[in-house]
């Protein structure tokens, strides 16, 4: 029995599967039986909700060695529609790359090979896809996700993209109309138009997570485009008091608003007056000063670098 997964590029031979046979039966099934349990017993409704709830290791580096009832039920779709990446090492040295590699005979673990081995696996019914922060990933990557994952609602994206990847997020964003909550650890160039389509694709959209310097222009972006949002988090961002007056006039259903360690306001009594229809506003951290004293000016602001 030879298992090709042709999406990804990772060949499943039955020489890196010792514990499923074809027509016989693993050490382990034979004690199972042996004992009067056989795991084909077991309902396959049953085992798939606990593998569901696997991690992406288990579900590509120990499951699939029980035994064949094992594989098979884990190929279920339903196992695959959370994909978080962040919990996976993919370092050349890691315990995780070494144990893939070694269970599928290969030389290394590839980043972009095992992204198209999982969402293969889903066979489109992935809910929420997660990226390392610093994985690798390229337009290639993202373009692919954005045709093979149609049903996305959670999207969190690396932190760290090329530009020529960073302005085609708009592009991708408008394919998953489905799309409730986005993760962006840093502000990409194309900030602005990733949240234009956002507003013009993804009607059921709620939740937005973004650090970065947001200026006039990046709080009446999410204000106008964004109006249903109900939890916006900004922690460790740039922004004075009047991009968040503009961001919580605007956003008039915002239940939760996260702006932590941010430099450029303070919540003093004005500030707490206006967001206080928001059930949750967090500031803890959040300050006027800079860490070498000195108050903050619109001509820092302005100038686009900020270090944190």
């Amino acid at each position: 029995m030879a298992l090709r997964e042709e999406e990804s590029g990772v060949n499943l031979q039955s020489s890196a599967l010792p514990s499923v046979k074809e027509g016989g039966t693993s050490k382990e099934d034979s004690t199972a039986m042996e004992e009067g349990r056989r795991w084909e017993d077991m309902q396959v409704d049953c085992l798939v909700n606990i593998f569901r709830r696997l991690g992406l290791d288990d579900l590509t580096v120990s499951v699939p060695f029980v035994c064949t009832f094992w594989w098979r039920t884990s190929l279920d779709p339903t196992c695959w529609r959370v994909l978080n990446l962040r919990s996976l090492d993919f370092k050349t040295w890691s315990q995780f790359s070494r144990s893939f590699a070694s269970r599928y005979r290969l030389r290394t673990l590839s980043f972009s090979a095992f992204l198209r081995l999982v969402v293969h696996r889903s066979h489109g019914s992935a809910s929420e896809l997660i990226f390392p922060l610093s994985s690798g990933a390229s337009v290639h990557d993202l373009a692919y996700v954005s045709i093979n994952c149609p049903r996305l609602r959670t999207l969190a994206l690396p932190d760290k993209l090329m530009l020529e990847d960073d302005l085609r997020i708009p592009e991708f964003i408008g394919r998953w109309k489905d799309l409730e909550q986005l993760e962006l650890e840093t502000k990409p160039t194309s900030f602005l138009e990733t949240v234009a389509a956002i507003g013009h694709n993804c009607t059921r959209f709620a939740r937005l997570k973004v650090r970065g310097l947001i200026g006039k222009e990046d709080a009446s972006a999410i204000a106008m485009c964004l109006p249903e949002l109900k939890q916006l988090e900004l922690s460790g961002s740039y922004l004075t008091k009047d991009e968040l007056a503009v961001i919580v006039s605007g956003c008039r259903k915002l239940e939760r608003l996260t702006a932590k360690d941010c430099l450029g306001f303070q919540a003093d009594e004005e500030l707490l007056r206006l967001a206080s229809g928001i059930h949750s506003f967090e500031h803890e951290g959040s300050r006027l000063l800079g860490d070498n004293g000195y108050e903050t000016d619109e001509s820092e602001q302005q100038s686009g670098f900020f270090y944190w």
